[in-house]
């Protein structure tokens, strides 16, 4: 089952993430058959991290919550709080295969949270630019929390358009980049 993870840095942590920046990626390691995708968040210039993103391929939800809250950064108080949820491949491949590569042009995080009848459960018209897309869904699949890009674009405003105006409660972008040893 798929999972999308997402886990938001506290205010002034960065010093602790950075000393355990090894330890992370030799933990990702052991989910590298599973990984769809993966990455940090950051701020508007790009300096600093402000969260880490992690799709991935695990047994069930269980397994889902003890890969996000076994995470050494987790474990150390790098972050304030942490997403599941459930998620759905609609672009069948990982992050790697993304024509446009690791570097070329800014990358987003589009993450759109909403509930009841489900928006953007199908791939927009225009992909080329897509890295990850996908519904957030309940534990069980049943039920739409939202959706979640990670797209290049050219700005903010124009990673937002992915998701559809107004379908949601709210809508969060943010700059991202792709992840892993490099």
């Amino acid at each position: 089952m798929e999972f999308f993870c997402y886990h938001r840095d506290r205010p002034g942590s960065v010093d602790l993430r950075d000393a355990l920046l090894e330890e992370h990626w030799s933990y990702m390691d052991r989910f590298a058959d599973g990984m769809i995708a993966r990455g940090p968040t950051l701020d508007g210039d790009r300096d600093l991290p402000t969260g880490s993103v992690h799709i991935v391929d695990v047994a069930g939800p269980a397994a889902a919550r003890t890969f996000a809250f076994e995470e050494p950064c987790y474990q150390a108080g790098v972050f304030r709080d942490v997403m599941v949820r459930r998620w759905r491949n609609l672009l069948g491949r990982t992050m790697w295969d993304f024509g446009g590569g690791r570097s070329g042009g800014d990358r987003f995080l589009v993450l759109g949270l909403g509930e009841g009848r489900g928006a953007d459960l199908e791939l927009p018209g225009r992909q080329d630019e897509l890295i990850a897309y996908g519904p957030l869904l309940s534990d069980d699949g049943t039920a739409w929390l939202g959706t979640a890009a990670l797209l290049r674009a050219a700005d903010p405003e124009t990673a937002r358009a992915v998701l559809t105006t107004g379908a949601y409660a709210e809508v969060e972008v943010h700059a991202w980049q792709f992840g892993g040893r490099q």
